[in-house]
């Protein structure tokens, strides 16, 4: 009997020691490093292009541990930059982003799995204003680096995509004389984070 406690102790402890290996690490936001972007057509003649200056991110992560990994992004919606105040001033207004009312765009992610090479594709639920819509994001994930600065581990994760702002209730626009729009409904998104492991 004792032996079968112990096979059992030991069977319990291996398990343990086996998922603790597999558990994904977490990484917390290089700010300084990272970037949220997003560019529209003007006109029908130009691209404006944008930031937001102040965004925050924590992801778990482990190609071995996919369903314990998962992505939370969380965007301030008054930091937007254009780099024209009168611009942002209408962007944050309730035309565009609403950002006293909604000061935070989300996305968190419910499933990561696996693609082709570095590739992931994250499913999740976006926030924007009063909207949540689930959507599938292709994540580049490129490392890991170890930083000569911190001695730390490093992971970057990076993607493109678009998204039409009116499924987001981001609905101001006029139609031009040729019938086309003063804004384009599509805005393009490019995501470029650096994380650290903590």
């Amino acid at each position: 009997m004792r032996n079968s406690w112990m096979f059992l102790l030991s069977a319990g402890m291996c398990v343990l020691c086996a998922t603790a290996a597999l558990a994904a690490d977490t990484y917390t936001l290089d700010k300084v490093h990272s970037s949220i972007g997003f560019g529209v057509t003007h006109m029908m003649l130009s691209r404006t292009n944008g930031v937001f200056d102040n965004i925050d991110s924590v992801i778990l992560f482990s190609p071995e541990d996919l369903a314990g990994s998962k992505i939370d992004i969380t965007i301030k919606t008054d930091s937007i930059n254009t780099r024209n105040e009168q611009r942002d001033h209408h962007l944050r207004s309730a035309d565009f982003f609403d950002a006293e009312k909604y000061p935070l765009i989300t996305f968190k992610s419910t499933k990561i799995v696996k693609g082709e090479g570095n590739i992931y594709i994250v499913t999740g639920d976006l926030t924007m204003k009063d909207v949540t819509r689930g959507i599938n994001i292709p994540v580049t994930v490129l490392g890991p680096v170890k930083n000569p600065m911190t001695g730390g581990i490093g992971l970057g994760f990076e993607t493109h995509i678009v998204v039409n702002r009116q499924d987001y209730n981001v609905k101001w626009n006029k139609v031009l004389d040729n019938g086309g729009l003063m804004i384009s409904n599509d805005v393009d998104v490019n995501v470029s984070l650096e994380m650290g492991k903590s």
